[in-house]
């Protein structure tokens, strides 16, 4: 029996998606529930799975094509089994099948662990997995270990001295999505940014002083991040404007607190939103942040994780930003930027000292926000940071 498998439903405000790797091709058998294919958006990545057991009877839609929703992509033959090759005619393994099914020389990881960035970069490329080294967490091939064979590769194909290497390849959806509306955000905002910087060295000692008893009552570790979003928290409750949003001619503010906390990934920078942050204890700050972190690595965030947030931290310290001036996740009118943690020499009772500093940066529309509410929200933050027992007081 021939059973269709359709484009599930897409996300709201998802018009279309486009195929980006098919994990089977015709004639390989299939269990029910098992990803097929995966399609991408301009928001998330979607896996699609098989509606029954069988065999990839036909593929309708091939890599590359765009599609709507309960639009037929493949065709499979319930309960059949897949042909085996004849002996005196071996199949002959495709390399990017390989990428999809065939386990992975590099230290034993199969390769259906690869993540969807890495298994889009294989199948594009028509990469042989068993000949890439992984340097990824328990040796898993990550996408700069595809793109660096790729580079190796070049020059041999290449024939003529002075050769200068030129790969023209077209933007993902979600990189088309987040030009778009960085743009938009530059033309249609009245942005500014004023900076300040924390002595960090309290939050340090209680960090350091209480990590491992945190991790072993809560099961998740203490980062800078959960102090950040408290801190956060407690100046946007002071300061509503940089709570608020435009909308037409009204400005909305918003009696809520949801903090978007920017996660890089291959695919580009996503933004899951923490609900309700006043309500979260400092434990379920981190353990919702490490969520985010795997959910983002592997494609599996969801619309709802990523929509809507009142407010927006983005952390390019851990790249090694000593400062820098974070764009306007519009609608929202503020975005706060931290940085790298610096010793640096500062006077403190006139004495000269070495203590861990970090430049903060607040971005904000000036449309609704004032400068003296900016540099005075900024203040707050500092304030409330370098004297942390004030985010228990509330003071």
């Amino acid at each position: 029996m021939a059973i269709e498998v359709k484009v599930p439903m897409l996300p709201e405000s998802v018009a279309d998606a486009t195929i980006s790797t098919w994990h089977k091709k015709v004639g390989d058998t299939v269990t029910r529930d098992e990803n097929i294919v995966d399609l991408e958006t301009d928001k998330v990545m979607l896996e699609v799975p098989a509606p029954a057991d069988g065999v990839i009877k036909e593929i309708i839609k091939p890599a590359g094509e765009i599609v709507q929703a309960n639009q037929v992509i493949a065709v499979i033959e319930a309960g059949k089994a897949a042909a085996q090759p004849s002996k005196a005619e071996p199949a002959k393994a495709e390399p990017v099948k390989e990428a999809a099914q065939a386990p992975s020389a590099n230290k034993g990881v199969a390769a259906a662990a690869l993540s969807p960035s890495v298994r889009r970069a294989v199948a594009e490329h028509e990469v042989d997995v068993s000949q890439v080294k992984g340097t990824g967490k328990g040796g898993r091939l990550t996408k700069e270990n595809v793109m660096a064979i790729l580079d190796q590769a070049t020059p041999a194909t290449t024939a003529g001295a002075g050769y200068r290497a030129e790969k023209r390849v077209p933007m993902t959806r979600m990189r088309a999505r987040i030009a778009e509306r960085l743009l938009e955000v530059k033309q249609s905002t009245a942005m500014l940014t004023t900076f300040n910087e924390i002595n960090l060295q309290q939050v340090i000692e209680l960090r350091n002083r209480y990590k491992d008893k945190f991790e072993k009552t809560h099961n998740t570790r203490l980062g800078f991040m959960s102090f950040f979003v408290k801190a956060a928290v407690e100046a946007l409750k002071r300061f509503p404007a940089v709570n608020a949003s435009i909308d037409g001619n009204d400005i909305v503010y918003h009696g809520y607190f949801d903090i978007g906390v920017a996660v890089s990934t291959d695919r580009g920078l996503v933004v899951p939103v923490l609900r309700d942050a006043d309500q979260m204890s400092m434990a379920e700050i981190e353990a919702k942040i490490s969520e985010f972190a795997t959910k983002a690595r592997n494609g599996k965030l969801t619309l709802e994780e990523m929509q809507g947030g009142t407010f927006t931290i983005t952390n390019g310290g851990v790249f090694g930003s000593l400062l820098s001036t974070p764009i306007l996740n519009s609608p929202q009118s503020g975005i706060l930027g931290m940085h790298k943690i610096d010793q640096r020499p500062v006077a403190e009772n006139g004495q000269v000292v070495i203590r861990p500093m970090m430049y903060i940066a607040l971005s904000y529309d000036h449309r609704i926000i004032d400068g003296k509410d900016s540099v005075t929200f900024l203040v707050s933050i500092k304030e409330l940071l370098e004297d942390p027992a004030r985010l228990l007081l509330e003071v």
